[in-house]
């Protein structure tokens, strides 16, 4: 019997080796973890995307909440005062959009009693009626003189203001305009109109007065009362 060279053995061995095999097993493990990767990133995608919609829900609930507690906020501040003179009742329209400041320490001093048995103390027909505490000289009287040297009017009538400067406790003077008067505002801080009442700023406007308008007769502020609406 012939002998078989050792190369021709080792060539026969690896002619019957075939192509190994990956066994069930194996593939069933690998596909648990592809799964496995696949549900983790889906739930991380899923856990964003939640937050930031949560977030954004959040955001717009916050943003509408704050808006309903301005839009509040504004409808609770008043935004007429009714006069109530010796000789009637008079009605400002506020202007907080122009004159918030003057507009804000009106209603404080208002809610103080401030204006109760305030005097008109001067009284310059066609031109301006003056409340206060201030009885310091001219300051409508000076009006007076340079306002005739002047052809523009560019206000109207029956404007509320008060004078400019710091004011002090006693400070906050009302003025009604009973004509237009020329530039208004280098004059006064404007932060409202009569919306009624016109009648008995004229009234007042008629009233006999020295010769430093100072009414002979005292007419005053009885009471302010405030309002969001008339």
């Amino acid at each position: 019997m012939a002998r078989i060279k050792p190369q021709a053995l080792l060539q026969q061995s690896k002619r019957k080796k075939g192509p190994s095999r990956i066994s069930a097993t194996t593939i069933v493990f690998y596909m648990l973890i592809l799964a496995l990767i696949g549900f983790f990133v889906f739930a991380t995608f899923r856990y964003w995307s939640n937050r930031s919609r949560f977030r954004s829900h959040n955001q717009l609930g916050v943003s509408e909440h704050e808006t309903a507690y301005v839009d509040s906020k504004k409808s609770e501040i008043p935004g007429y005062a009714v006069l109530d003179t010796s000789k009637g009742s008079i009605i400002i329209e506020l202007n907080k959009e122009n004159a918030p400041e003057a507009v804000d320490e009106f209603i404080d001093l208002c809610q103080k009693g401030h204006f109760k048995g305030m005097l008109f103390h001067r009284v310059i027909k066609h031109y301006v009626i003056q409340a206060g505490d201030n009885q310091g000289a001219g300051a409508t009287e000076d009006w007076n003189l340079r306002g005739k040297q002047h052809t523009s009017m560019k206000h109207e009538a029956f404007m509320l203001g008060t004078s400019k400067g710091k004011h002090t406790n006693k400070g906050f003077d009302l003025f009604i305009t009973t004509a237009p008067i020329p530039d208004l505002n280098e004059k006064l801080i404007v932060f409202g109109r009569v919306v009624k009442g016109e009648d008995v700023v004229q009234e007042i406007e008629e009233v006999d007065t020295d010769e430093h308008y100072k009414p002979k007769v005292s007419i005053g502020i009885l009471d302010v009362t405030l309002k969001q609406k008339i």
